[in-house]
């Protein structure tokens, strides 16, 4: 064989080669992407075409395919659309999928290798394959008194609610207003989904945005609770005086830190306690400077700021900056400045406290069966960080007890169970009325719930904005759903 013909032929084989390792990459390592891709219409077809398994909130269907009487054969259903909108997120044939429905669907559509065995029984027995089912950790009743208490709200009210179990993480009600409804996005009817995701997406309220996880906010006051846990940590106690009066002056600056009011909470020198219960700015600023923006960035990271604290639904990190002057230090320390939280990383301050100082990570996942129900995966809890001591998250209890019964936050309290908390009222700008929060957990001596209201925006006047006075009744409503089961 002379030379031209071997040199063809060697490139030849060379290409032969280079062809099955494109066919293997694609059809082996990039088949799940790219059977996940929104754009690839044969998987979503295939995808529709099956009845894709439900979603549960205790043992009721929240998410669930029905016969379609089309081409597709199946529609997805979400019997209370609203309500639960923010964690199963949405199934489309034509714009995917997204939270819990993005998360699990693998499972929910029958394409994930833990169910091969059945897809094997289903392709014998010449049937389409069936989907698994995934029940969520969401207490029903908590949930509903979370939405219920934000639709009260006058007017268009954009607000978000957290309820977590302490000692696991498990997100007990998850709840962002205005929501929407999934149901316009699963229609088969491709000129009805385009219109509703258009007027979805361009809506002004952001209203597909989950406000729990999604969108950070200044958290305000209630932040000085990671002040306390970094003063606690570092030599103070509770009872340790610290000072107070109407203003703190701020180095590297004219300006001064002052109250809300002019208030100068009860004294030139109060206890730490009496600081909190008061929520005392000139207190917090005060304390931030002496321990410096590293040590409150320490321990702000130590509750998960900075981090993903949650995989199964989109969320952005909550924010403590770094590198920061004095000035800005003592604003960070009561909030403001760069500082910014999800709810759900609220929620997690609280029950962290609750939880002896370790903070679990969240999750809403509780359990995932094949279609012949199965156990395939059961959620662990998981410690996340331990924050401060549990010594440290006794003496803050404490303290956030007295902030309920004599302190800004008695809009949380409830008849015979112990309650602590922390209010918070946060400015963002002079065009908008301010974010009102409120934290809290119960009952405080063997905790059960820990809970974060925002109210981010409400029909009210801004002289009235609180987070005692909006958000401690919701959330004093979402503890006892809990507690009373």
């Amino acid at each position: 064989m002379n030379r031209p013909i071997r040199v063809l032929a060697i490139g030849c084989m060379v290409l032969f080669g280079l062809l099955l390792l494109n066919v293997n990459y694609v059809q082996v390592l990039q088949a799940d992407e790219l059977n996940d891709r929104d754009r690839n219409k044969r998987a979503r077809d295939a995808e529709c075409s099956r009845e894709r398994g439900p979603i549960l909130v205790d043992g009721e269907t929240v998410a669930r395919s029905v016969p379609s009487g089309d081409d597709l054969k199946f529609l997805r259903q979400y019997p209370e659309p609203q309500l639960y909108a923010p964690v199963t997120g949405f199934f489309s044939c034509i714009f995917g999928t997204s939270a819990a429905e993005n998360t699990e669907n693998s499972i929910l559509s029958g394409s994930d290798p833990s169910l091969f065995v059945n897809r094997v029984i289903d392709m014998v027995g010449n049937e389409q394959p069936q989907g698994g089912s995934v029940l969520l950790t969401i207490d029903p009743k908590a949930q509903r008194a979370a939405y219920d208490g934000l639709q009260a709200l006058p007017g268009e009210t954009r607000g978000a609610v957290v309820a977590l179990e302490p000692s696991t993480g498990a997100i007990l009600a998850m709840v962002s207003t205005p929501t929407y409804d999934p149901n316009r996005l699963a229609t088969h009817d491709a000129a009805e989904a385009q219109e509703a995701w258009n007027q979805l997406n361009d809506s002004e309220a952001k209203v597909m945005l989950n406000r729990s996880t999604q969108e950070i906010y200044p958290p305000g006051s209630t932040f000085k609770l990671v002040t306390a846990a970094a003063a606690l940590s570092n030599g103070y106690t509770p009872d340790t005086i610290v000072k107070g009066g109407t203003r703190l002056d701020l180095p590297q600056t004219e300006s001064d830190l002052k109250n809300q009011n002019g208030s100068d909470c009860g004294g030139e020198k109060i206890t730490l306690t009496q600081a909190l219960a008061v929520s005392c700015n000139v207190t917090f600023g005060s304390l931030g400077l002496k321990l410096g923006a590293e040590t409150l960035q320490q321990q702000a990271e130590q509750f998960g700021f900075n981090e993903d604290i949650i995989d199964e639904l989109p969320s952005g990190e909550s924010r403590f900056p770094a590198d920061i002057d004095e000035p800005s230090t003592a604003f960070s320390a009561i909030g403001q400045f760069d500082v910014a939280a999800s709810p759900l990383q609220m929620a997690m301050v609280s029950a962290g406290i609750a939880n002896g100082g370790a903070v679990m990570r969240p999750y809403v996942i509780q359990r995932v069966r094949s279609p012949d129900l199965d156990v395939l995966e059961e959620a662990e809890a998981e410690v996340l960080h331990q924050a401060v001591a549990e010594s440290v998250a006794d003496d803050l209890t404490e303290m956030m007890v007295t902030v309920v019964e004599r302190g800004t936050g008695d809009q949380a309290a409830i008849p015979g169970v112990p309650v602590a908390g922390k209010t918070g009222t946060a400015n963002s700008s002079v065009n908008r009325s301010p974010y009102a929060w409120m934290v809290t957990f119960a009952p405080a001596d063997a905790p059960k719930v820990a809970v974060a209201v925002l109210v981010e925006q409400t029909d009210v006047e801004r002289e009235d904005i609180s987070g005692g006075g909006l958000a401690g009744p919701i959330a004093a409503d979402v503890m006892r759903a809990v507690l009373e089961g």
